[in-house]
């Protein structure tokens, strides 16, 4: 068991303070049955759930979301075809069925893996658009971020050509009305750092947007649509983004992340072929670990015997544990990690079975 820490991370899109809690072990293994396991499958028929993220305490009040409950992005249409879903579902805390709570004009949205959720009332993902739904469409697009408030509608959107190229993986820290986003982009395989002020208007004010990172490798793929730099977690106390690429199945760490400009890919923190098998999703639990979704993704490093991994390990490369949500391939991705009551929740995605699955650690 690991004491707890004097410092604060983004957990679950979430800055919390670990100063008064109590030790946490280990995230990974979960228990042998989740608490919940709900289709994340909307009406209109979305498919391949990507980005989950949970709704923090003192969230702003006065809307459809209340603390605990859980977001999750839909990137595939009801025919599967990728980068054109078009929806974010709400689960509530209650563990009732999956409601849309936003839905995006179809056709010009493919709501990726980056989710995230603001204390101030507001929700941030990003898309990427698609016409034909594969990579090698003329009708794929660049993308950007959503900005939705508490009652899922769209209020604000932000793009770059450049420095915004198919944001798939989101990290953030909140500090008042300021705010900083990390987001990786596999079309450019480079990470932006956007700076954005919280207005009165509700909406917000982009201060600047910076690449902060690079190097990363990058590929199109049948399965995955893209492939390249995915999840992002964010340690506020260090001032590290960790950074999970696919391509070259590894983490890298981003020293000085809220100030610096780009000095390549960072350092390599973990590259481990026996446990890794594509990495993707990325977050920063409440014991200091960092736990990793595993694709599957060909041609990186895939075992049969190892489908649908989740990997923790620690910040400086030493394995922890790992297990798996599905006994076939490519069903992880999005993951999640909360602490409610002094317990752990941690909540993954299964893209095979198109559902959410959420664990209570006893």
């Amino acid at each position: 068991m690991r004491k707890g820490f004097l410092y604060n991370v983004i957990v679950a899109g979430a800055l919390i303070s670990l100063s008064s809690l109590a030790a946490v072990g280990q995230i990974i293994p979960p228990p042998p049955t989740p608490i919940l396991n709900v289709s994340t499958v909307p009406a209109s028929g979305d498919q391949n759930p990507s980005g989950v993220a949970f709704v923090p305490d003192h969230f702003a009040k006065g809307g459809t979301l209340n603390p605990g409950d859980i977001l999750v992005s839909n990137f595939n249409n009801n025919a599967n075809l990728q980068a054109t879903g078009s929806t974010i579902v709400r689960i509530p805390q209650s563990g009732g069925p999956a409601s849309v709570f936003f839905q995006g004009p179809v056709g010009q949205v493919g709501m990726t893996a980056a989710l995230g959720i603001l204390t101030q009332g507001f929700v941030v993902a990003g898309s990427i658009p698609t016409t034909g739904g594969t990579c090698g469409t003329p009708g794929v697009g660049t993308g950007g971020l959503l900005i939705i408030d508490r009652n899922g509608n769209e209020v604000q959107s932000i793009s770059d050509n450049n420095l915004l190229d198919g944001p798939w993986g989101l990290a953030f820290s909140e500090q008042g009305t300021h705010v900083l986003l990390f987001v990786s982009n596999v079309g450019t395989a480079t990470i932006t750092r956007v700076d954005l002020k919280a207005q009165q208007s509700g909406k917000f004010t982009v201060n600047n947007l910076t690449q902060i990172a690079s190097g990363y490798s990058g590929d199109c793929d049948k399965q995955t649509f893209v492939m390249g730099v995915a999840g992002l977690a964010y340690d506020a106390s260090k001032d590290v983004l960790y950074v999970a690429s696919t391509e070259d199945n590894a983490i890298f760490a981003v020293p000085n992340a809220s100030t610096t400009t780009d000095q390549g890919p960072g350092t390599l923190i973990y590259r481990d072929n026996v446990h890794l098998h594509g990495v993707a999703g990325l977050l920063l639990a409440p014991n200091g670990d960092l736990i990793t979704s595993n694709d599957d993704a060909l041609p990186v490093n895939p075992d049969p015997s190892q489908p649908s991994e989740i990997v923790e390990f620690t910040p400086t490369g030493q394995f922890v544990s790992q297990f798996s949500i599905d006994p076939g391939p490519h069903a992880a991705l999005g993951i999640a990690v909360a602490l409610s009551s002094g317990k752990t929740l941690f909540a993954a995605v299964n893209k095979n079975t198109n559902s959410l699955e959420l664990w209570q650690e006893p």
